[in-house]
């Protein structure tokens, strides 16, 4: 719950949420310990006097309870508080962006015949443009590509 107006008016639900809430950071509070202790543990094996490393296997044991536990508590987390799906980030697009200072090279692409089937002269209602970045050796330019509409 996330807004104020989403909370509940009533005392007990309220007490109920608080009490949840506190539950889930105790028991994250209890995964950050046993991380904690473990990166201790690897350090001292890594870094530690030849006298005090220990069998590596047992590291491995541990790491596996670990991700055991981790694992009970996550599927707790999402059973009490499933987790909430992101929205749609939309793409990022530079679209029409690019450069002034770029040189462009335009390109006309136009119908054979400016004449349409009944007779009449075609004659220009818009166009589309699209730029992209074109890169050559040690030079940067722009090509435009401009597709006039022609309507009868």
């Amino acid at each position: 719950m996330s807004k104020l107006a989403d909370l509940p008016d009533d005392v007990e639900t309220l007490k109920a949420l608080l009490v949840a809430s506190e539950n889930r950071n105790l028991r994250k509070q209890d995964r950050i310990d046993q991380l904690e202790k473990l990166v201790s543990d690897f350090k001292r094996a890594l870094f530690g006097a030849r006298s005090e490393k220990a069998d590596p296997e047992q590291y491995e044991l541990a790491l596996e309870d670990i991700k055991t536990a981790m694992a009970a508590v996550r599927a707790e987390d999402d059973a009490v508080d499933p987790p909430a799906s992101r929205p749609a980030k939309p793409r990022n697009t530079n679209r029409g962006s690019l450069p002034k200072h770029l040189p462009r090279i335009e390109e006309v692409i136009a119908p054979d015949s400016m004449t349409c089937g009944c007779g009449a002269e075609r004659h220009v209602i818009g166009e589309d443009i699209s730029e992209r970045l074109d890169i050559v050796p040690a030079q940067f330019r722009v090509i435009v590509t401009r597709r006039p509409k022609y309507a009868c």
